[in-house]
């Protein structure tokens, strides 16, 4: 693999390494445009993916919030990525551009993109979308942000989400799982880095105290949550963590499908269209979106 996430030097140069990495341009029939969000400390940027080819109606709205142990990734890292889900969902995609660890430590991305999730649902028709067909992926840390805004939206009353895409997500923070033993010294994502970068969100709460805003799985009930697909991969520390995660919600009540890429590992969505196994598990977990919007 030519990567490997890891805190080695410090944030900045783990953010070097990540947009160092080769990326080849896709889906560039997808219209971008980038705003700013009004946010609890300040501007949140955000930028729009509105696919080709779908006329006048208003479209499904997908929040996307990027991984990157919220450490690393913007909106130009995670472009690529962005684009896959509209121009397959067909849905307008709204990628946020939330502060990063270690210098915003939690709350600080959970605030950010709970402020654009309500924005885009309050702006739905303004962004030529229907508030009532709303979605919120994300994957790893960003999958993370993407349970606790289902949370949030449950807790609020709204707005209401039909599905929640998790890629290969955070959620349980339970280091005994199996995969974290199994997969120590993983490709990508080993599990040394999985505990250094979640040092560096948590700041300075006690993890074993910690609420479900950080920590989403510990709520103290998870009825009523958004529909879920989990996305896991094989060879990923965090592989048992979403399927424990998907054991809690379905026991809970709460409609779930869970694939497993048992030959991939972690952050497989950068390989859709280059390895056949990821290009397959990608597009399942797309699917899956555009059904949940119709």
């Amino acid at each position: 693999m030519p990567f490997q996430l890891t805190t080695i030097g410090g944030a900045e140069a783990a953010r070097q390494r990540f947009r160092d990495l080769p990326r080849r341009p896709v889906h560039p029939e997808v219209r971008v445009e980038d705003r700013t969000v009004d946010g609890p400390a300040g501007p949140i940027p955000v930028r729009l993916y509105r696919p080709a080819g779908v006329g006048d109606a208003p479209l499904p709205l997908v929040m996307f919030f990027h991984g990157g142990g919220w450490v690393v990734g913007d909106l130009d890292t995670y472009d690529g990525t962005a684009r896959l889900h509209a121009a397959i969902s067909g849905a307008l995609v709204v990628s946020v551009d939330y502060r990063l660890a270690p210098e915003h430590p939690y709350p600080a991305a959970v605030d950010d993109v709970w402020a654009a999730t309500q924005w885009a649902y309050e702006h739905a028709a303004e962004l030529g979308a229907d508030p009532k067909r709303l979605a919120v992926v994300g994957d790893s840390a960003g999958g993370n942000l993407a349970a606790v805004v289902a949370q949030l939206a449950r807790n609020a009353a709204g707005p209401p989400i039909r599905l929640q895409l998790l890629w290969y997500p955070a959620t349980t923070w339970d280091t005994t799982l199996p995969s974290f033993t199994e997969n120590a010294d993983a490709p990508v994502l080993d599990r040394a880095s999985v505990g250094g970068f979640s040092r560096w969100y948590a700041g300075h709460v006690e993890l074993a105290t910690a609420p479900a805003t950080l920590i989403p799985a510990r709520a103290e009930s998870l009825a009523d949550l958004a529909p879920a697909y989990i996305a896991v991969a094989g060879h990923d520390p965090l592989r048992d963590d979403g399927l424990r995660y998907a054991e809690l919600l379905a026991a809970a009540g709460v409609p779930v499908e869970t694939h497993n890429a048992a030959s991939l590992v972690h952050g497989y969505l950068g390989y859709a269209g280059v390895v056949p196994a990821a290009t397959e598990a990608v597009e399942r977990g797309l699917t899956a979106l555009r059904a949940a919007l119709v």
